[in-house]
C-alpha cells in the first residue's frame, strides 16, 4: 500500500509525465496536487503523443482514478477541452475515473487578463509567466476572495460571488493596468455552463483519498513544475505561484504527512529552464545547441525554447533536502550520446568563496560561477537498452557520479520519450 510522491528536482520539464505514466501501472489513484494549466506533461504511448495540462498523467490507464486536488487552480474551459480530447482517444469512459476537488480554486478571465497586463507592463523585468492566470488566482485564494469549484457548480452562489468580486477586479484592471473591464454576463454565462458540465466530477476528494488509504490502495501524487520553481524554495521571484515540493502533496491533496511512504525526484541528465531567471550552468555554445536540438527542448505548454546547460548537483542536492527524496529518476540520458566529454557542476564560486549549497539570494545566485568536474562521454546510442550493465562504461560512471553527488540512489533511467524506453532498478511500489 505505498503512497508515492513524484516531484521535479530542477526548473520543471524533467519528464515527470512519462515517469508518472510508467509508475501508474502499479497505482490505483493518481493525484495532481498543485499548479494549473501552466504545466505540460507529455506522454508517448505506442508512438502517439498526448499532452496534458490539468488531468493527471495516470489518465491513460483505464484502471486508475485520476484526482485533481484542492491545491490545483483550475481553468474550467481548459479542463473541459482536455476531457473531450482524452475521451476522444477512448479514455475516461468509466464513471468516477476523474474526480475534481470541490475546494479547488477556479481561474476566471479577469485572472488571465491581470496576469498578461502585469507582464506586459514589466518590460525588461518580465518574470516569464505563461499568462494563464495562475498567479492571480493563487493571490485571490490567499486574499480570501477566490471562487472554488463548489461555488462554480452552484448557479446562485456563483452569481453572488461574481457580483461581489468583479467590480473590484474591473477597477484594478482599468485604473492600475490600463486594461479593458469585463461585463458581468460575459463571465457569468459561460462559467455557469462550465459548472453545469463539470458538476459530475466534483466531490470531496480528501475523503475519497482517506477511504482509499484505509483500503491500502496505492496512491501516486504527481507534482507539476520543479523544485527550483517553488515559491518558497526556488529562484524567487522567478518562480511559479505554488509550492512544488513534496510537502504540498499533503496540503494540496488533502492527506497527512504520515500517509506518504516514498518521495521520488525526477531529474534530466542535464539541466533546462524556460523563461527568465538565473541559470548557473547554462550553455550558449554548440553543446547547448546540441542538447536543445537532440532533446527537443521546447515547452509543451508554451512552445518556448528551453535554455540548456550541464547537470547541476548543487540544485539536485537542494531538491533532495527540501523534498526529503528517497530515490531519483534520471531522464534523457540518451541525449548525451555523441558528446566526447560531459561536465557536471559540483559547487559554485562566489566572491572568492566556494558554495556547495544553493543560495537563497537571487542576487548571489546571479553572480555564481559553476565549478565543473569533467567526465568522459560516449558515442553509442542507448536505444533499447534494458539493463544498467549494458550501458557504455562512461554512462555507468556518470550515473554513479550523480548518485554520489546527490546522495541518492537512482531507481530508474529513462532513455527516450516512449513508455517502454527505460531501465527499472527499483520500484517504489514494490519491496525489491
Amino acid at each position: 500500500m505505498p503512497n508515492v510522491v513524484i516531484v521535479g528536482t530542477q526548473w520543471g520539464d524533467e519528464g515527470k509525465g512519462k515517469i508518472v505514466d510508467v509508475f501508474t501501472e502499479f497505482a490505483d489513484v493518481v493525484v495532481r496536487f498543485q499548479g494549473g494549466n501552466n504545466a505540460g506533461h507529455t506522454l508517448v504511448v505506442n508512438g502517439e503523443k498526448t499532452i496534458l495540462h490539468l488531468i493527471p498523467s495516470g489518465v491513460l490507464s483505464p484502471k486508475v482514478v485520476c484526482v485533481i486536488g484542492n491545491g490545483v487552480v483550475l481553468d474550467p474551459e481548459v479542463c473541459l477541452q482536455e476531457i473531450e480530447k482524452i475521451k476522444a482517444k477512448g479514455f475516461l469512459k468509466k464513471e468516477g475515473s476523474l474526480l475534481i476537488s470541490e475546494t479547488a480554486h477556479v481561474i476566471f478571465p479577469y485572472h488571465k487578463r491581470i496576469d498578461r497586463l502585469r507582464e506586459d507592463n514589466k518590460g525588461s523585468e518580465k518574470i516569464g509567466t505563461t499568462g494563464r492566470g495562475i498567479g492571480p488566482t493563487y493571490e485571490d485564494k490567499m486574499a480570501r476572495m477566490g471562487i472554488r469549484m463548489c461555488e462554480l457548480i452552484d448557479a446562485d452562489l456563483l452569481r453572488r460571488r461574481l457580483e461581489s468580486i468583479l467590480p473590484e477586479k474591473n477597477l484594478y484592471i482599468e485604473k492600475n493596468l490600463n486594461g479593458q473591464p469585463f461585463s458581468f454576463d460575459e463571465i457569468y454565462e459561460p462559467y455557469y455552463r462550465y459548472g453545469e458540465q463539470l458538476k459530475q466530477y466534483v466531490t470531496n476528494t480528501p475523503l475519497f483519498l482517506r477511504e482509499k488509504i484505509k483500503k491500502k490502495k496505492n496512491i501516486l501524487f504527481e507534482g507539476a513544475q520543479g523544485t527550483s520553481l517553488d515559491v518558497d524554495h526556488g529562484t524567487y521571484p522567478y518562480v511559479t505561484s505554488s509550492n512544488t515540493v513534496s510537502g504540498n502533496a499533503c496540503s494540496g491533496g488533502g492527506v497527512g504527512p504520515t500517509d506518504i511512504d516514498a518521495v521520488i525526484g525526477v531529474s534530466k541528465a542535464y539541466t533546462t529552464r524556460v523563461g527568465s531567471g538565473p541559470f548557473p550552468t547554462e550553455l550558449h555554445d554548440a553543446t547547448g545547441g546540441h542538447l536543445q536540438k537532440e532533446g527537443a527542448e521546447f515547452g509543451s505548454t508554451t512552445g518556448r525554447p528551453r535554455r540548456c546547460g550541464w547537470l547541476d548537483l548543487v540544485v539536485l542536492r537542494h531538491a533532495a533536502r527540501v523534498n526529503g527524496l528517497t530515490g531519483l529518476v534520471l531522464t534523457k540520458l540518451d541525449i548525451l550520446s555523441g558528446l566526447k566529454e560531459i561536465k557536471v557542476c559540483t559547487a559554485y564560486r562566489y566572491g572568492g568563496k566556494v558554495l556547495k549549497e544553493f543560495p537563497g539570494s537571487i542576487e548571489v545566485l546571479e553572480e555564481c560561477e559553476p565549478i565543473y568536474e569533467t567526465l568522459r562521454g560516449w558515442e553509442e546510442p542507448l536505444t533499447g537498452i534494458k539493463k544498467i550493465a549494458k550501458l557504455p562504461v562512461p554512462a555507468q560512471k556518470y550515473l554513479k557520479r550523480i548518485e554520489k553527488g546527490a546522495g541518492l540512489p537512482i531507481i530508474m533511467v529513462s532513455l527516450g520519450a516512449s513508455r517502454e524506453a527505460h531501465i527499472f532498478i527499483k520500484n517504489p511500489f514494490r519491496k525489491n
